[in-house]
């Protein structure tokens, strides 16, 4: 029987080295998965190539790391696949529905018309987001944050996956340095301590699914800067950047760091008293 890498005791220097591989590898098979994505056209398609994608992901995440670390990968057990997905689902959804209420008191965005006439783009967003969550989530809590709290612990972890994740969001249409801050804060501390809190790769990846989906294809608002096409209300912004979000989309809002911030405690504290 082969000997189970053990993270913590490795030197440091093939640490680092066997944690750039991992990310690199992780990387490329997302930028396939994007690619994949990109290239199918039709919305049925989509639908299908999407749930197809998603599932390869986590079939090679699964392979990787017991090849890889020669035991298998216990944050995705198949027994809290639903359960955990559909709690991160209502998470994001809650998180998202939160920023646009608190926006509509205070006269900064005005929900509009209900419907569309291209229901099938809105269902193929959905499970497009799916391989964005999965995707984002592998490489950044299954990966870095994993390796990470393994060798230094948790607060180490939850620092450096957050910084990263919102640094490589500098390079999304629209970003400033304080959009890519404001990641950091609401979404890497959040998504980084519900994955240390549920012990799981499901929970964060329902809550990112869910976030992603209701911000651009229920709401209409931008995506990290990117249009998310079709979606079931159209919302129109009015107010300051700062309380905005402005191109970005609301991700950059102070609203949405304070209500991340505040979701995110929430789990710290969770993990810090043991669940």
């Amino acid at each position: 029987m082969e000997k189970e890498y053990s993270i913590k005791t490795m030197p440091g220097w093939k640490w680092a080295l066997l944690l750039f591989v991992s990310l690199l590898l992780g990387f490329v098979m997302y930028a396939f998965a994007q690619a994949t994505t990109d290239f199918i056209k039709a919305e049925w398609a989509q639908c299908l190539s999407a749930i197809a994608i998603a599932a390869a992901m986590i079939t090679l995440y699964a392979l990787f790391v017991r090849w890889f670390e020669k035991h298998p990968a216990r944050d995705i057990p198949m027994r809290r696949l639903i359960p955990d997905t559909l709690k991160g689902l209502g998470i994001g959804l809650l998180f998202f529905m939160v920023v646009v209420l608190v926006m509509s008191v205070f006269g900064l965005c005005e929900v509009g018309s209900f419907g569309t006439d291209r229901p099938l783009a809105i269902v193929a967003a959905f499970f497009l987001f799916l391989v964005v969550g999965t995707g984002e989530e592998i490489i950044f809590r299954g990966i870095l944050f994993r390796w990470i709290d393994e060798k230094w612990g948790f607060w180490t972890a939850l620092a450096v996956s957050s910084l990263l994740f919102g640094l490589l969001h500098i390079f999304q249409p629209g970003a400033t340095w304080w959009s890519s801050f404001a990641i950091a804060v609401e979404a890497g501390l959040f998504l980084g301590s519900a994955y240390k809190y549920s012990g799981t790769l499901w929970l964060p990846v329902g809550a990112h699914w869910a976030w992603n989906f209701v911000e651009g294809n229920v709401f209409g608002f931008a995506v990290s800067g990117t249009d998310a096409g079709a979606s079931v209300f159209h919302t129109t912004v009015n107010g300051p950047d700062i309380l905005t979000g402005g191109a970005f989309g609301p991700e950059a809002s102070v609203i949405a760091l304070v209500v991340g911030l505040l979701m995110s405690l929430w789990f710290i504290l969770k993990v810090v008293r043991g669940k």
